[in-house]
């Protein structure tokens, strides 16, 4: 079996919806649940932040679990594949529930919180840990593979557009009361996941209909699920990257949390804006354009990779994503050009970083098989993945805290300067300074261009071999 075949398009479109479908959970879950759960559920920001800290303390055992089970799934459609097909609707179910409100007293609506996000996340484990895992089975090439990720996330910023751009007026539209100005934002935020969950689904059947896993482990290898964390805790590379996966979606989980906020109490414009069908209110503006930014920086995420390697790709654009992050805090409330115009930049930057995290875990898992002839590879992306969610837990449970402790009160027609300033704060130079500490970590991460190669070389060299027995 070919090992490392250069990926047809229709395989690669495939496998990019399977991320696409999680994004649109990924995407509410980054910029809408924290509003959501404040504003129209109804809980303190304090205790939204603590559900999502403690919720990773089980994360600290679902993760690898996942991983390892998925390892060690074997059947005629491989190890991986099946789960994305088999957790997809379950997947969606808990999505839509997560963003149900019952009627309940104050302290149900914490428990119903509580449970329905955890049962969100499990889902969002068994389905993303495999999906996340394939990237590394498809190809063996790392050139190939890069491009693999680049499409996947081309794909994944169209959900992020979509989701961050049109989530709002849909949860207006579909809230709206019958002869009336009022809306049901309950409501709209129900049926608008339904709509996401919905297109999911079907997008998680492409993904398995259309998707083949080639490289294999060694048939002889020996090992377990104790092994295969002592050889990530010894994989120095693989510890860089988890840590600094933490701070760089801390970045994202803080900055997103806020933009709603930052927008509601901040931002002077409040009205949509636009023509016709393009008449959007401005964080739709604000987030659709920066998303399309995003998906052109993807566009130069391969050839830069190419030429200067994934690592020093990857510190360049958050470098610079960073520092016009910090911009923000200089630019006026009255000042919507700007802020947008800023953003667009900022996540043209942004953009080229996006796949090499992704491209860069599967280059990990190959150097632990390089150097201990054993494949985890789901194992690799479960422990890279609870770092990716204990990031985002951190962010959106300081975002929580700070406004909270700031004196922030839910659904006022004003915020007090404090509440002001902790929001602004977060939308800068707080995230601004968590990808300054994962620049800082990356310098451990020691796979340069010319190990990608080698180690390519040599692993197909093996799994050639592995045939051959």
């Amino acid at each position: 079996m070919e090992s490392s075949p250069k990926l047809s398009v229709s395989e690669k479109l495939g496998y990019s919806l399977g991320d696409c479908a999680a994004n649109f959970v990924f995407q509410t879950q980054l910029i809408f649940l924290m509003s959501f759960y404040t504003d129209v559920f109804g809980i303190a920001a304090s205790t939204v932040g603590t559900i999502f800290l403690a919720s990773r303390l089980f994360d600290a055992v679902n993760d690898p679990v996942m991983g390892a089970l998925a390892d060690r799934t074997n059947t005629r459609w491989g190890k991986y594949r099946p789960w994305v097909l088999l957790t997809a609707v379950p997947f969606a179910v808990f999505f839509v529930l997560a963003y149900t409100t019952p009627d309940l007293s104050p302290t149900g609506k914490v428990v119903w919180a509580f449970v329905t996000y955890n049962l969100l996340m499990i889902a969002y484990t068994a389905n993303n840990i495999p999906y996340a895992a394939l990237t590394g089975v498809l190809t063996g090439d790392p050139d190939e593979r890069t491009s693999l990720v680049s499409w996947r996330f081309l794909l994944a910023m169209t959900a992020a557009f979509l989701v961050q751009t049109f989530t709002p007026d849909l949860v207006d539209w579909f809230g709206a009361e019958r002869g009336g100005e009022a809306v049901d934002e309950a409501r709209g935020y129900q049926l608008t996941m339904g709509l996401w969950a919905t297109l999911a689904v079907v997008f998680f059947v492409v993904t398995f209909a259309t998707t083949r896993e080639r490289v294999q482990p060694d048939p002889a290898q020996q090992t377990s699920v104790l092994r295969d964390l002592s050889d990530l805790r010894k994989n120095s590379a693989w510890v860089a990257l988890a840590l600094c996966t933490v701070f760089v979606f801390v970045y994202l989980a803080m900055r997103g949390s806020v933009t709603p906020y930052y927008f509601d109490y901040y931002v002077a414009e409040k009205d949509p804006i636009g023509w016709g069908p393009l008449r959007l209110q401005p964080m739709g503006w604000f987030n659709g354009l920066g998303l399309l930014a995003s998906m052109v920086g993807i566009l130069f995420s391969k050839p830069l990779a190419v030429r200067f390697g994934k690592r020093n790709t990857f510190v360049g654009a958050i470098a610079v994503t960073g520092l016009l992050t910090a911009a923000f805090y200089a630019l006026p409330p009255d000042s919507l050009p700007a802020i947008i115009g800023l953003q667009v930049v900022l996540q043209l930057a942004y953009g080229v970083s996006i796949p090499l995290l992704w491209a860069m875990m599967a280059d990990v898992a190959d150097y632990t098989e390089w150097k201990t002839r054993r494949r985890a590879t789901a194992m690799t992306f479960a422990a890279t993945v609870f770092a990716l969610k204990l990031g985002l837990s951190l962010g959106g449970a300081a975002a929580g805290w700070i406004l909270e402790g700031s004196g922030y009160t839910p659904n006022a027609e004003t915020q007090t300067e404090s509440a002001i300033g902790a929001i602004r704060m977060m939308m800068s130079v707080g995230p601004a300074l968590a990808f300054l500490v994962a620049i800082v970590l990356l310098a451990f991460y020691r796979i340069g261009r010319v190990d990608e190669l080698q180690m390519g070389e040599d692993l197909q060299a093996r799994r050639a071999l592995y045939g051959a027995q």
